[in-house]
């Protein structure tokens, strides 16, 4: 169970609202067993009544007050379901939007290299899926198991107020009974549940694969075997589920089944105990019915424990993400930043694994404050690995790079990162509006700020032209623009953080000769005013430059 304390500790934040959820929960089955135990105890108290008034004798019953507390128990029934309804859907809510956050606040920090270990589908995954499965363990896993004891000590209790021996035996028998039906279902629902979130996780990887490599596996002719692989692991899951799903019914079933030999074996106590004329004909009555109230609070813990091996199984996962280490970290004694904006990399060697190949090997290079430079060579080269090394993305494994006379290594990632603006190979855009996606590099940008950026990538006119213009939606990953739009709206994004440092990767990628020339005419301004690293496969499809380097790989 140790994978649960990080959720447990996140639990314990809200233990107010979950203490007033489990109390509105145990308040209703409370209700419930009130308004069954005081409903057949005035009708028997009623019945004995009549039949003794009917044989003559002289015989009265108070019918106020008990109908008083029918009326008390059913009213108090409804309003705590209610309230227990709302307060613990909006514990839930609370914590799904805590997990949420605590899941993406290890993942920030993380470097790509770092980031590119997980694949995308299992991080997606693990954002929905596994957050979503840990919404069970207080509402299914803790909260009915400790309401249903409750529940057992409460009626053992109120028997014992009329016949101590009746109400020990019939809670012992009860407790007895819902622990071995728990324990014998939840033993193997574990194992069912630890399954169902296995073929849930590789069915939901195989379906992103399919819909984000829909073209290169029909290039390849192996869409099929990706849909079989989908129906496999699908099929998988349905068949575990519904196994879970029989479980589920037959603890609750066994649940059931215990309650009623509760009420049976109270029932014969209180015939014994009436006829030896230690309680009422009434009480008698209501002593079994009391019982027979608890099986709306005790049928769901079986099924609830079920729950358990999935909520373990998506911890664990979470745990092994957010468990993981950036490769980059920040500075034990960081240094403040220099105005300098020129940049010297020195001699520097970077390996991304062990045993693989060097990226860049003993590489050199000083970019003078204003100065621009371009690298061009061919894919596989180094370029794009020069450009994360300039924004610390990756670590050198020898050498060093300055910026301002200091070791990038001895900055604060904010404080590096604040001046440097990077357009990378590929354009992250997201489901949003222009002006959203735009704003992610200045959230207080001005509209004006913003139409200035699109001018300069020459997308003014095409976002004027659109209904909505900077509130147009472009759809996930930018599906509602073309390959160059996405392109250029990207550095737009860049233009738009103004910082004193531009690395362009392939800025002009996917442009037709007539845009990249204007848009290399307007970008020429903003250019002059700052340190620039101009990355590409040839010298003709990058801005104007003081100097260009050819990379060999």
């Amino acid at each position: 169970m140790n994978e649960l304390r990080p959720y447990l500790r996140l639990l314990a934040a809200y233990r107010g609202r979950i203490l007033l959820g489990s109390a509105l929960m145990l308040a209703t089955v409370a209700a419930g067993v009130g308004l069954l135990a005081l409903s057949g105890w005035f009708i028997t108290a009623t019945g004995v009544v009549a039949l003794l008034l009917a044989a003559g004798t002289q015989a009265r019953l108070e019918v106020f007050l008990p109908g008083a507390g029918i009326r008390f128990f059913a009213l108090a029934r409804t309003v705590a379901r209610y309230f227990e309804r709302v307060q613990n859907h909006d514990v839930v809510l609370r914590l799904l939007a805590d997990l949420r956050t605590h899941v993406f606040a290890r993942l920030i920090p993380l470097d790509p290299a770092t980031l590119a270990r997980f694949r995308g589908a299992l991080v997606l995954n693990r954002l929905t899926a596994d957050i979503d499965a840990l919404d069970s363990l207080y509402l299914r896993c803790l909260a009915p198991p400790l309401v249903g004891l409750l529940a057992i000590l409460g009626v053992t209790l109120l028997l014992g107020l009329f016949a101590p021996l009746a109400g020990l035996l019939t809670g012992g028998l009860l407790l007895v009974l819902v622990v071995g039906i728990t324990v014998t279902v939840a033993s193997p629902g574990a194992a069912l549940g630890e399954r169902i979130a296995q073929h849930s996780e590789r069915a939901r990887i195989h379906i992103v694969d399919l819909v984000r490599g829909l073209a290169e596996l029909r290039a390849f002719g192996v869409t099929d075997r990706q849909r079989a692989a989908i129906d496999d692991e699908t099929g998988k899951q349905t068949s575990t589920q519904a196994r879970s799903a029989r479980l589920a019914a037959g603890g609750e079933a066994l649940a059931g089944l215990a309650v009623h030999y509760g009420v049976a074996l109270s029932l014969l106590l209180a015939v014994w105990f009436h006829a030896e004329g230690h309680v009422s004909g009434p009480v008698a009555a209501l002593m079994p019915l009391a019982v027979l109230a608890l099986a709306e609070g005790l049928a769901p813990v079986p099924g609830g424990l079920l729950q358990l091996g999935r909520s373990r199984a998506a911890a664990r996962r979470l745990n092994e993400q957010v468990d993981v280490e950036p490769a980059i970290k920040e500075p034990a004694v960081p240094t403040s930043p220099r105005s300098g904006t020129d940049l010297r990399i020195e001699r520097v060697t970077v390996r991304y694994t062990a045993a693989a190949d060097a990226a860049l090997q003993d590489f050199s290079l000083v970019i003078a404050p204003g100065e621009r430079v371009a690298v061009i060579g061919r894919s596989g080269c180094g370029k794009s690995t020069l450009a994360d090394l300039c924004a610390r993305l990756v670590e050198p494994e020898r050498g060093q790079v300055r910026l301002g006379g200091v070791d990038i290594a001895h900055l604060r990632l904010g404080d590096l990162h604040g001046r440097i603006g990077y357009l990378t190979q590929r354009s992250e855009i997201f489901a949003d509006t222009i002006a959203a996606n735009l704003r992610l590099a200045r959230p207080d940008a001005t509209e004006a700020a913003l139409w200035d950026a699109l001018e300069r990538v020459c997308l003014a006119d095409f976002v004027d032209s659109l209904g909505d213009g900077l509130a147009t939606w472009v759809g996930e990953n930018g599906m509602r623009l073309s390959g160059g739009q996405a392109r250029r709206l990207a550095l737009a994004r860049v233009v738009l953080r103004d910082a004193p440092i531009a690395l362009l990767d392939e800025p002009l990628a996917g442009l037709d000769r007539e845009t990249a020339r204007e848009m290399n005419a307007r970008l020429e301004p903003w250019l002059a005013a700052r340190t620039t690293l101009l990355l590409g496969h040839e010298r003709a499809a990058l801005p104007s430059a003081d100097r260009v380097i050819a990379l060999e790989p």
